[in-house]
């Protein structure tokens, strides 16, 4: 059985207007998502900003209200529980989030920033809650006298460390990790991605990797969703969606991936020239006449597009 099975997912946000302000419209902000994530998977969601992706993770740890379809974690849904029901399960599922400034309580020292998920689930002494603490900030690379400081003490990668930390305090099955490099230089951006790995395998995680970034996807992720306008473009094995690119939209994210090499980048420059051809040649292919996108088929047991038929 999947660990995670979104089925069908909507986030719609009211838009009001009028002196009573009534509802006039609605952005759909997540319109129907349906994706599995299999135990030990690192499944990553990518598109660029307001496409829906830091939604989907915000209404499956139930920070952003659900409007439609069904969030199964363990086969209990998860999108229709009440608050009590609900944090029986969540401790299982915790989120590092993509600012590591801004995520961290600066009058707040490491101890209690990291005890915190432990005094909300445990009831723990405070010799068992320092010492978990203690061998926890040891786990990130951070020496035990860290838990004394507050955040601003800290570089942007130690501190992205310490929200690692907070998040496994009680061994969750399932992270949700938001954009967790974006914020930080590239030189630490490749440390902390294998440190994700390593600790993955070390306490049997199963990621969610939400990033607008191909180049951190494909380096930590093996089954990707495209996301564009709140909907699936396309999804398969990262291989699947690197080397045989079906839908438009992927291939001007591939496409700006940044070159160092001049040839390649001279390439590049032809390859995006030609999705900009293709784009206003083919658009009717990728979009009905609503101009959203066609529903998902399978192009292989691995590999799924939003194509019309008559477009492939």
């Amino acid at each position: 059985m999947s660990l995670l099975n979104v089925k069908d997912l909507q986030v719609h946000f009211p838009i009001r207007g009028g002196f009573f302000r009534r509802v006039v419209d609605q952005v759909r902000a997540v319109d129907g998502v349906s994706f599995e994530l299999e135990p030990g998977e690192t499944y990553g969601l990518v598109g660029e900003s307001g496409c829906g992706k830091t939604t989907t993770g915000r209404a499956i740890i139930g920070l952003n209200k659900a409007t439609g379809g069904e969030v199964l974690f363990n086969g209990e849904n998860l999108a229709t529980m009440n608050g009590y029901d609900r944090k029986k399960h969540i401790r299982d599922i915790q989120m590092i989030f993509q600012d590591p400034y801004s995520s961290l309580n600066g009058r707040k020292n490491v101890l209690n920033i990291i005890a915190e998920p432990l005094r909300n689930f445990e009831r723990l002494s405070p010799k068992e809650e320092l010492t978990r603490v203690q061998n926890m900030i040891e786990r990130v690379g951070l020496s035990p006298e860290s838990i004394y400081k507050y955040p601003h003490q800290f570089s942007g990668g130690q501190r992205q460390r310490i929200g690692i930390a907070r998040a496994l305090m009680l061994n969750p099955k399932l992270i949700i990790a938001d954009e967790p490099v974006s914020a930080l230089d590239v030189s630490v951006q490749a440390q902390v991605l294998n440190f994700m790995r390593e600790i993955q395998k070390d306490f049997g995680l199963t990621y969610l990797f939400i990033s607008h970034d191909l180049g951190v996807i494909k380096h930590i992720c093996d089954r990707i969703g495209i996301m564009y306008k709140g909907r699936f473009v396309e999804e398969g094995t990262a291989e699947d969606v690197y080397t045989n690119p079906q839908h438009l939209y992927t291939k001007r994210l591939i496409a700006a991936i940044p070159e160092m090499d001049p040839v390649k980048r001279f390439e590049k420059m032809e390859l995006r020239e030609q999705i900009n051809v293709a784009y206003r040649t083919e658009y009717d292919s990728y979009f009905d006449k609503d101009g959203r996108m066609f529903d998902l088929k399978p192009l292989t047991p691995t590999h799924s597009v939003a194509v019309h038929q008559g477009g492939m």
